[in-house]
């Protein structure tokens, strides 16, 4: 596997204590960890960072392997063991990464987390089909809107069940990476790190615990109970929120977390 030339990513730290790194959802960059970065800091070291082709980091054509591109920001930061905490496409980056170097891990927080070869529903590949067309069309609008109905709403609410705020931030983000990919398109290849890392869940021992949105997709509640299952994960779901519980109910979700941290920390 040949990798593009390290990426230039968006990336800062703040604040001091055992190291938190934030890796955000593919709907999402850096920018979903707002809350997180007013509270987080006050008892750890945390890095945010942008993947490329989100928020403040580019694109550019040629193979790239995102799980590789976050160690090589835990060696820039010389972080290690850390605590990842990744949102739906960053836990399922974060948990290549606790199966390639468990040495660089110390604890995983999973929120609405995938894992590599699920077997999505068909609910969730009409919404990648309907999101595809729209883009083929350069209708970005409604590419936007498909990931905020499917994501953001969840299968059981309406738009105007959920707070505006949070649609229009994550719709900002949304259409950023949307910016970013178009131009480039099939000329960058994403690769994984760990090709079969769904069939090596057991090798992972560290303390991990996985969030879900009561409206989240099904697929979600699915991966949620396979983590409990094969690494021994604690497994919450946290009320009144979708695909994205740290931006719907922060209080909760910093609450859970923060507490987790610290049980792991006195250990």
């Amino acid at each position: 596997m040949t990798a593009a030339t390290r990426a230039q990513l968006w990336s800062e730290v703040a604040g001091s204590g055992p190291p938190v790194v934030l890796v955000h959802a593919g709907i999402c960059d850096s920018r979903m960890w707002d809350p997180q970065w007013k509270t987080f800091p006050r008892a750890h070291r945390v890095v945010r960072y942008d993947m490329r082709g989100f928020g403040r980091s580019p694109l550019s054509p040629g193979r790239y392997v995102p799980p590789a591109d976050l160690i090589a920001l835990l060696d820039k930061f010389a972080l290690g063991p850390v605590a990842l905490v990744g949102a739906s496409m960053g836990g399922g980056i974060s948990l290549q990464v606790a199966v390639a170097r468990p040495d660089l891990v110390s604890a995983l927080v999973l929120v609405g987390s995938g894992v590599r070869g699920h077997d999505w529903s068909d609910h969730v590949k009409r919404s990648w089909t309907e999101e595809e067309a729209a883009l083929e069309r350069g209708d970005l609008d409604a590419a936007v809107e498909v990931n905020l109905r499917t994501w953001v709403d969840g299968p059981d609410r309406s738009p105007d069940e959920v707070d505006p705020e949070v649609r229009g931030r994550v719709a900002e983000m949304q259409r950023r990476a949307f910016e970013l990919w178009l131009p480039v398109g099939d000329a960058a290849l994403e690769e994984p790190l760990v090709l079969d890392v769904g069939a090596r869940l057991g090798e992972i021992s560290v303390p991990t615990l996985a969030l879900v949105g009561e409206h989240d997709v099904e697929d979600v509640h699915v991966v949620a109970e396979r983590l409990e299952r094969e690494i021994g994960a604690t497994r919450v779901t946290i009320a009144g929120a979708a695909h994205l519980p740290n931006l719907e109910k922060p209080s909760e979700f910093d609450e859970l977390v923060l507490a987790f941290l610290a049980e792991v920390e006195a250990a």
